[in-house]
């Protein structure tokens, strides 16, 4: 049996390319460009969208949200486009969210991956993607916690997933455990608001 190695290596290249495309942080670019304070030297101190808002700035809140989307969708379209296997386009997947999450760019201290996760989600299965997107919202718009929202929405991910299979769409093992191991890394990510939940002090969506 013989092995052909370019497929290898391709795929190597399509999951490296990927980190590096997660790895380019909107919220510091946006903020920069538009003569706003670091986000790293405010609220959280995430570079995200969430924590962008908090400098009164929506609309620079609002193209963070979209370029973090945005490159969660690229990297994963990137893979699917070259015509990768599902194990591929799952490696993917995970590495730009890695990417988000542990920057290249920023010394490895990044966001916490919301709006990347969506845009992976929006790449594998745009009805996926709207359908976690409705959750964080309703939640969100209920309780004004982004963070509670995230998680809820996150949880809920691989769920619809896997029961949304042969309804709405057809799941794939190796996306379903991509999907999976995101959402673990997401809530993993908030940890430290888990813990402000709990403890009741956690900041309100539009809080300064």
């Amino acid at each position: 049996m013989s092995f052909e190695p370019f497929p290898v290596l391709h795929g190597a290249l399509l999951v490296l390319l990927a980190y590096l495309i997660g790895s380019v942080p909107f919220a510091v670019l946006v903020s920069r460009l538009m003569g706003l304070r670091d986000p790293r030297s405010y609220g959280s101190r995430n570079p995200g969208a969430t924590n962008v808002l908090r400098s009164g700035n929506k609309t620079a809140a609002a193209l963070t949200l979209l370029g973090d989307a945005a490159k969660g969708w690229l990297a994963t379209w990137l893979a699917q486009r070259a015509g990768a296997p599902s194990a591929i386009v799952a490696l993917a997947a995970v590495a730009v969210f890695l990417g988000h999450l542990y920057p290249l760019f920023l010394r490895f201290k990044g966001g916490k991956g919301v709006a990347t996760a969506l845009g992976v989600l929006l790449a594998i299965q745009p009805w996926l993607a709207a359908a976690v997107a409705a959750t964080w919202l309703a939640v969100a718009a209920c309780f004004r916690y982004s963070s509670l929202a995230a998680l809820v929405a996150a949880i809920f991910a691989p769920v619809y997933y896997i029961f949304g299979s042969g309804v709405a769409w057809y799941a794939s093992p190796e996306l379903g455990i991509a999907i999976g191991a995101i959402s673990l890394l997401l809530i993993y990510r908030h940890r430290a608001n888990i813990y402000r939940l709990v403890n009741g002090n956690e900041s309100r969506i539009g809080g300064k």
